[in-house]
């Protein structure tokens, strides 16, 4: 069934179930006839249960297949590790090999991107009118700029936790959640740093490869003190970036800190301070 709600803004999509579609001598056959012809990204580990076929803002076509998941699992290392967000640097971690600096892959296209904006701007088609070439050659360089963008993230975030997944068997995780940042000054840097589909890949590949990934409520974790378990009476502001224990006198980095404090480790070294709950350790994989 075709899924368009706007003939102007949303893009087809097709969905078919197992009888709807079949695949034979590597091409994509599907109810009505159809034959595509598809470029395989990778071989399919089970027959599929069923196939979305979509196209994009730039105008490709692909085919998403739904198959059982097949874990990988790596060699233990006896090694777990503390993840905090922020926008300094999209993670910090309690080992400084696994920090992942902000990539900038925005603002280094933020030139074109206004450039192609402007374009659009002008050539502009008045209501009721159809788009000029111009106007359609511009939106569709702005399109692929986008996913350009996108796939440069998605592409650094991955290769990342794929590298945290191999060198831990357990990763704890602030559970970040976007809306937080969504209001504030940092709204666009947030973004830009991708910390929802960095997080999503962190996720996806310690399910892939048997590893325990926890997610951690993000309260009081710049509070609590990574050496004593003490918690400071007052929340530090973000211009704050130093964390200075009021009970122990320990001096850390905001972030580092507080990815200690996440850091499985920490649970069972550190004896609980005041306020400390074991709700905050949610295991997900």
């Amino acid at each position: 069934m075709l899924n368009c709600q706007c003939k102007r803004e949303a893009e087809p999509s097709l969905n078919y179930t197992r009888r709807g579609f079949r695949i034979k001598d590597g091409r994509l056959h599907l109810a009505g006839g159809i034959a595509l012809t598809v470029v395989w990204s990778r071989d399919l580990p089970t027959p599929p249960s069923s196939v979305r076929v979509y196209r994009d803002s730039v105008g490709h076509w692909y085919a998403s297949f739904v198959v059982a998941a097949t874990s990988e699992h790596l060699p233990e290392t006896g090694a777990v590790i503390g993840i905090d967000w922020g926008v300094k640097e999209t993670a910090t971690t309690t080992s400084d090999t696994h920090d992942l600096p902000h990539a900038q892959h925005g603002r280094k296209a933020q030139a074109k991107l206004t450039r192609y904006d402007r374009m659009m701007a002008r050539r502009r088609p008045k209501k009721g009118q159809p788009a000029s070439k111009g106007y359609r050659q511009a939106k569709r360089l702005r399109a692929k700029l986008h996913k350009k963008v996108a796939r440069q993230r998605e592409d650094t975030g991955r290769k990342w936790a794929k590298g945290v997944v191999r060198d831990h068997d357990a990763v704890a995780v602030e559970d970040f959640r976007p809306k937080f940042l969504a209001k504030s000054t940092m709204a666009r840097k947030a973004a830009g740093a991708a910390i929802s589909a960095t997080k999503r890949a962190l996720v996806e590949m310690g399910r892939k490869h048997g590893r325990a990934v926890y997610l951690v409520h993000p309260a009081h974790t710049t509070r609590d003190c990574a050496q004593c378990g003490a918690r400071t009476k007052h929340a530090l502001p973000l211009s704050m970036r130093t964390y200075t224990c009021t009970a122990c006198g320990f001096v850390s980095p905001r972030d580092k800190n507080s990815a200690r404090v996440m850091s499985p480790s920490y649970r069972w070294e550190v004896p609980p301070g005041p306020g400390w709950s074991h709700t905050r350790l949610v295991l997900i994989v």
